[in-house]
């Protein structure tokens, strides 16, 4: 027993430093560790901790600052496959799938499922500045409509580069892939909330466009109030239901044919003869005198039914406008603002 008390930590065995940080853990914070240990492990250390005898307090501290150092040092990888396999050993398997499908998410997918719903200019932009070996790797992995259009973004010769390489590419090592992988996420997408996020005024017009007459009216004034330029430059940036009466007679035409015409019946309810004019001319004569009889028919109607008409009117231009089908321009400033 006093031989085991004069043990230096370098005489100290693995087994004995375990058994030190096991007994100063104690049944409290220890049990896991207990738990983890097959039964062989057990009666190794269980072994070494009853011929122990007294540990002096400074060999105790030695063992655990030890035992620091080396987490200090320790590297770890956390990723998927691994956060699954150390749950299937702690967990009952239909535990473990519900966690696993709810990490696999859209933060779980993998890099070239969330590359191939990365907006085109965005990553052309990032891939114009790698070698043309690496783009044609990231190109050929995602979807090729979407690598279509990010290679008509880039230049014309660095483009005919990438492709020359694609046509070249062979089996690429995994040691290579996750090279790139890892850069990619790195230097990309770890960085592309910042890169894309949207303009607050431009958020804040899309909010006001949303809101009924009065809720606009009066939050449009306290933000006159508090900040008068911010208030201008989002008022420039809405888009109404009067600034419908702007589009040009094409796109007026392809929205005219695309609205539920009780909708619009509603809508135009109280609006100036000009703007009624706008519609009516560009259906058909037959189909105009139709529109205003129903128009005249539906009598007294609420003014909330009418934003609401509006606000549907006004969903449509803009669904039909990132379809590309009517272009939609708002003048009033230096420049049109174009909503594509």
């Amino acid at each position: 027993m006093a031989q085991a008390e004069s043990k230096t930590l370098q005489q100290l065995t693995g087994l004995e430093r375990a058994a030190i940080l096991l007994l100063v853990l104690g049944d409290d914070h220890g049990s896991a560790l207990w738990e983890s240990l097959d039964d062989d492990e057990l009666r190794k250390v269980s072994l070494a901790m009853s011929t122990l005898g007294t540990v002096p307090a400074q060999v105790v501290e030695q063992v655990l600052a030890e035992l620091a150092g080396q987490a200090n040092r320790l590297t770890v990888v956390g990723d998927y496959e691994r956060t699954h396999d150390l749950l299937l050993k702690l967990l009952p398997k239909d535990r473990v799938g519900p966690i696993m499908d709810e990490i696999r998410g859209p933060a779980g997918r993998t890099i070239w499922q969330r590359l191939s719903n990365v907006q085109d200019h965005l990553l052309a932009n990032y891939l114009k500045t790698e070698h043309p070996q690496t783009v044609s790797l990231i190109l050929s992995r995602i979807k090729p409509e979407h690598s279509a259009k990010v290679l008509a973004m880039l230049p014309e010769d660095f483009a005919t580069d990438v492709m020359l390489r694609i046509l070249q590419l062979d089996t690429v090592s995994k040691d290579t892939l996750d090279q790139v992988e890892d850069s990619l996420r790195t230097n990309f997408i770890a960085n592309l909330s910042q890169t894309s996020r949207r303009d607050a005024h431009d958020l804040l017009a899309e909010i006001f466009n949303s809101f009924d007459r009065s809720n606009e009216a009066k939050f449009m004034e306290a933000l006159e109030r508090n900040a008068y330029k911010a208030a201008e430059k989002i008022r420039a940036l809405m888009f109404t239901f009067e600034d419908i009466t702007k589009l040009d007679p094409n796109s007026a035409q392809v929205l005219v044919r695309g609205i539920d015409k009780a909708d619009l019946a509603k809508a135009l309810k109280g609006a100036s003869e000009s703007t009624k004019s706008f519609f009516t001319t560009k259906m058909t004569a037959r189909a105009a005198a139709m529109f205003n009889d129903e128009m005249a028919g539906l009598g007294p109607i609420r003014l909330k039914e009418v934003d609401e008409a509006q606000q549907k009117i006004i969903s449509t231009a803009k669904l039909m406008a990132e379809k590309g089908e009517i272009i939609i321009a708002k003048s009033g400033n230096e420049e049109d603002v174009v909503l594509e």
